[in-house]
């Protein structure tokens, strides 16, 4: 099984260190979701993995990122980021298919096995009646989609998504968590960072809890969204359901003690 890896890893930003001599590994065929409070280092931890610091021991197959060549790094981890834009006033499906240029397409020289992948990551984000919208027009939450869309098209072995839900309405976090899920279950790797503890109970198959720069615990669901981790890391007391053999987590009262 082919794996992302990262050994001892340390970023410092400025003068504070935000992940501090973590070790993280997760291969094929999961979806893993990193949870922890403002701050913990998540979107930095998800930042290292997708080589966005150079110097950073990360390796994919047991290869340093640093030594893949840019565009086979393009084709093997797709990056959403939390905070996605859009500047050009393209419809939809001209973003969405954006994420077939590392296999080397053009706007204007799309095959039919890129048309086949955009039309695919439009069905999976719901976005068939707005794919010939202008993106520039659309609502936040329905441009979250399409730049989830756009990550989606790529069809990386990796997938990494900061936030993907955030600005989503409940109908259309399940459609994208579900989407994730379903990539993680064709052989993808999905690691996504999340904030909501009932979203990652229900689709994750790993949950990373981090705190402080590092990792507190990791593993299934229910071995670590307990009431006495998610004291400790989230200072919150959460009431569990268990509804359908999934251990659902909902935050009840935060602490303050």
């Amino acid at each position: 099984m082919t794996h992302l890896a990262a050994h001892a890893l340390t970023i410092s930003l400025g003068q504070r260190a935000v992940l501090r001599s973590l070790d993280f590994k997760a291969g094929a065929g999961e979806l893993v979701c990193v949870l922890g409070p403002n701050g913990a280092g998540k979107s930095t931890l998800l930042r290292a993995l997708a080589g966005f610091f150079p110097q950073a021991p990360v390796t994919w197959d047991g290869v340093p990122l640093s030594q893949i060549p840019a565009r086979q790094r393009a084709r093997t981890i797709a990056w959403l980021s939390q905070d996605g834009d859009a500047v050009w006033p393209l419809p939809v499906r001209g973003i969405v298919a954006l994420g077939r240029i590392p296999h080397g397409a053009t706007l204007d020289s799309l095959t039919a096995q890129d048309r086949d992948a955009i039309d695919r990551a439009l069905h999976a984000c719901d976005l068939q009646s707005l794919a010939d919208r202008d993106i520039t027009t659309l609502s936040g939450g329905e441009r979250a989609r399409a730049f989830a869309a756009r990550a989606l098209a790529v069809e990386a072995p990796v997938l990494l998504a900061d936030e993907p839900v955030s600005a989503l309405d409940p109908h259309h976090q399940l459609t994208v968590m579900g989407s994730l899920h379903r990539a993680a279950q064709e052989g993808h790797l999905v690691i996504a960072v999340l904030h909501d503890l009932t979203l990652a109970a229900r689709f994750a198959n790993r949950i990373v809890l981090m705190k402080d720069g590092g990792i507190i615990a990791q593993g299934k669901p229910d071995r670590v969204l307990t009431p006495d981790l998610l004291r400790a890391v989230f200072a919150v007391d959460v009431v569990s359901v268990d509804h359908d053999g999934t251990r659902i987590v909902l935050p009840w009262s935060a602490r303050n003690d």
